[in-house]
């Protein structure tokens, strides 16, 4: 199995993604950092959902709380508790975890994991403050890495600004060192995560699995989504993070094309925005991107994901969660 850390902010999808990865991938560790809510809560988040799992082998790492550089917006504005509610776990009644986290700070994780082991790959589902400030901190793990395989960005159109989506938004500095470290990036944007949106349908399918783990999940879903329907008007709430796992599990499953990325980070507009340059898509003559890229010397390209086959996505993660207690 592929070794991966999970980097995140539980989260009502980051939960998903957890659940998804562990079933199919060797999970070294979890780190977490503030982002959906605070740390402390999506810390306490991440052990309750590894306890429900029975997945209390993966050590949980607490990372960073705050961004590298400040978003333009108060920070308790950013851990709104409209869509995933005030503990960023709302919905199902869990019990307070009897496992702890481990005593290495996340960032530590990170870098002492990635130095000791080959070809780890890092999933981040939240800001990326805890991948940035390894990469700061340890230059070297750049060479080290399999890849980054994110959830983040967005093609054109952003959620929490007009241009920016939430995970770049938070902390676009840290965003800006990943997308340009030279770290082989998979990015799962709005625009792609936004095609496999649960609806009350894929909500009953997972509760007639009858285990623990789908009930678990199908409360979830219903706090979520019912958010979603309530805020938005929409039929269903969009699974963002579990996309950041599945090329790990089917790279088949997502298309993706090279693109250059760029992170805006002084724009008065645009702060958080993730510009992709696919012009080279528009010009069906035009020669392979990444030879031109390489020869022109141009910033490390990303895989930029752009659609997912929303059948199959459903039916692996429906077929993993029934693997549950």
């Amino acid at each position: 199995m592929k070794k991966v850390i999970i980097d995140c902010d539980p989260g009502h999808d980051d939960a998903l993604a957890i659940l998804l990865a562990a079933g199919h991938l060797d999970v070294l560790g979890i780190t977490t950092v503030g982002g959906n809510q605070t740390l402390e809560k999506v810390t306490n988040n991440t052990l309750k959902i590894l306890e429900c799992a029975e997945l209390t082998h993966i050590p949980v790492a607490r990372g960073m709380g705050e961004p590298l550089m400040a978003p333009r917006i108060d920070t308790s504005d950013i851990h709104g508790p409209d869509v995933h509610g005030t503990t960023g776990l709302d919905g199902p009644e869990l019990p307070e975890p009897d496992i702890s986290i481990i005593a290495s700070h996340g960032v530590d994780f990170i870098v002492d994991t990635v130095m000791s082991t080959n070809d780890v790959t890092l999933i981040p589902t939240g800001p990326l403050t805890n991948v940035a400030s390894a990469l700061r901190r340890e230059p070297r793990i750049k060479d080290r890495l399999a890849g980054i395989s994110l959830m983040g960005g967005n093609l054109a159109i952003g959620n929490v600004t007009a241009t920016a989506e939430f995970n770049i938004y938070v902390d676009p500095l840290a965003a800006h060192i990943v997308f340009s470290s030279g770290v082989p990036v998979k990015m799962c944007g709005i625009n792609l995560t936004r095609q496999v949106m649960a609806t009350d349908v894929e909500i009953g399918r997972i509760r007639s699995l009858n285990n623990r783990v789908g009930t678990f999940v199908a409360d979830l879903l219903d706090f979520y989504v019912g958010s979603i329907k309530r805020l938005y008007g929409l039929p269903g709430g969009a699974l963002h993070d579990p996309c950041a796992v599945v090329p790990l599990i089917n790279p088949q499953m997502i298309q993706f094309e090279p693109m250059r990325v760029a992170i805006e980070r002084y724009g008065e507009h645009t702060t958080g925005m993730t510009v992709c340059d696919y012009r080279h898509l528009q010009d069906s003559g035009n020669a392979d991107f990444r030879t031109i890229a390489r020869r022109k010397g141009a910033p490390p390209y990303t895989d930029v994901g752009l659609k997912i086959n929303r059948d199959r996505f459903f039916d692996l993660l429906i077929e993993t969660l029934a693997t549950y207690p």
